[in-house]
Parts: C-alpha cells; structure tokens; sequence
C-alpha cells in the first residue's frame, strides 16, 4: 500500500469516526440549548463562509450558467432538505438508531441510480436491497414501542434524510466529472443556505445565545468544523486515490462508533436515558442493513 492510499484510508477513518461520534455529540444540546432549525442556520451559515475561503484560495474554477440549476438542486437535497431531516431526526430519535438508518445510503442510491440514471440492478443486489430495506423499516417502526430514547417520527426523519442525500449523490455524479470538488461543495452550501433561512432564520433570531455555555459552543465547533468542514475535506481527500466503494464501505463504522458511545454515555457518565438504546433487535436491524448494503456494494465476479 503506498503511503497516499494509506493516507486516503486514514482519512476515511477520520471522516467516519467524526460522523459515528456526531450522532450523540449534536443530540446533547437539542432541543434545550438550541433547536434543530437553529442548529442547521448556523452549521450552514459557517460552512458557506469556511468553504468559499478555501475555494477563493486554492480553486479558481468558474460555474457555467446553466449547471446552475443542477447545483441548486444539489443544495435542496445535499445540504438543506437532509440537515433539516437529521437534526429534526437526532432531536427526536437514538443516536444507535439514526446511525444504523443512515447504513442504508449506499441501498438507497442504487435505487435512485436504476430510475434516474437507468443503471441496471442485478438479483444479488435485488436481495441486498430487500433485506438492508427490511432492517430499516423494521427498525423505523420498532422506534414508538423501544424503550430509551427511540422515536418512530425520528427514526422517519432520519431515513428521509437519508434518501436526499442518496438523491443529492446521484444527481452531482455529472457535476464531479465537470468540476472541483470545492468548488461543488461551496456552491451546494450556498444554496443550501439560501432554501434554509426563511425557514430557519426567525429561530435563530429568537435563539437565548445568552444561555449557551461553554460545552453548547464546542459542541456546535464539532458539528460545523469537524462533521462538516473536516469530514467533508477527507472524503473529497481520499476520492482521490480509492474508488466509491472503498469510500462508502466505512459507513459501517459509524452504528459502531455510536454504539461505543451510546454505551460509555450510559454505564460510565451514567446518563439512564441511554441505558435502554442497545438491545437484541436493534443488534439484528444493523446486522440486516449491514448484510444487505455489503450484498449491494460487492462487485460482480468477473468472467475468466
């Protein structure tokens, strides 16, 4: 393995350990410091400003006018419309329940891929869909009759969340081919920020800032400069040197990050809400969803 490949799988490893902590990170301060359309106006409103400084520094790479309407599609589904989902979802919902609903991603973009892009879906992947499928909605369901912090309006929000950013991945496809990944990003947070806030801005003009102590502020730090900005970097990073599917298969850190942290929140901080967010079925639903996305994303034998 030569050392940028290396690199490329430690960043991968960086991104998805950011994402497997930011479930119960973001949930520790929802709803009572700030509430989730808050929540999504400031992570947008500093992600524009950090992402367009990187692009005015190191891309100089013009949009042509008519992938306009293409980015802004990409804003609604890849940065609005799923972070509205998520911090809804996450307020809502368990951390172990919301990172086992987002394994599904790679299930969901096969399918938008077959309508939109008339990729075909072979019957392996057909059974990897069914049975990742039934693990999610099983576990969506089950969220209203679990016992800890499960939520069935949650769990929802959670995969709808999920389902735009696995439209969001389908729809740029054309767009990474014609451009920088900087410059895609800065451009989809921009948008994004513009659907948002006249959803968001009047919560956030309403928001006590008074009241935020210091832990509500490194908690939203970790959120716009770790989940985000970081995270962000070192997917775009590490594209660089592995395929997509090397890229997607470490989602399947992310039920057992929240897993590790779910369990340390409850048996050593001992905070009992999260004592009844690991059990027996919730155990088989991430095993189905990660046997059923594994079905999907493994490539076909080839013919000698």
């Amino acid at each position: 393995m030569n050392s940028n490949i290396y690199k490329a799988h430690l960043a991968l490893l960086g991104a998805n350990l950011i994402y497997g902590a930011n479930y119960i990170i973001a949930k520790g301060i929802m709803p009572n410091k700030i509430n989730p359309n808050t929540f999504v106006f400031i992570r947008l409103a500093c992600c524009v400003i950090l992402f367009w400084c990187v692009k005015f520094l190191f891309v100089k790479e013009k949009i042509e006018s008519k992938d306009l309407f293409r980015l802004a599609l990409c804003g609604l589904l890849g940065a609005s419309s799923n972070m509205l989902f998520f911090f809804h979802g996450i307020n809502l919902t368990s951390p172990v329940d919301a990172s086992i609903i987002m394994t599904v991603t790679p299930v969901i973009v096969l399918i938008f891929s077959f309508i939109i892009l008339k990729e075909p879906i072979t019957k392996n992947k057909l059974v990897g869909i069914t049975i990742a499928g039934m693990g999610a909605i099983f576990l969506i369901l089950y969220g209203n009759k679990a016992a800890g912090t499960s939520s069935f309006l949650g769990n929802l929000f959670v995969f709808l969340n999920a389902c735009c950013y696995g439209l969001y991945l389908v729809i740029v496809k054309t767009l990474k081919k014609k451009y920088n990944a900087i410059t895609i990003i800065s451009w989809m947070f921009l948008f994004g920020l513009l659907f948002v806030t006249p959803f968001t801005f009047n919560d956030f003009n309403n928001t006590n800032f008074e009241a935020f102590t210091t832990n509500t502020y490194l908690v939203i730090g970790y959120v716009v400069l770790f989940t985000t900005f970081f995270a962000y970097l070192f997917n775009v990073y590490a594209l660089n040197f592995v395929t997509p599917s090397v890229t997607s298969s470490y989602i399947y850190l992310q039920p057992v990050i929240s897993f590790i942290m779910v369990s340390v929140y409850a048996y050593i901080l001992m905070k009992d809400e999260y004592a009844q967010d690991i059990n027996l079925i919730k155990i088989l639903s991430c095993v189905m969803v990660i046997i059923g996305v594994y079905i999907v994303s493994k490539p076909p034998k080839k013919l000698a």
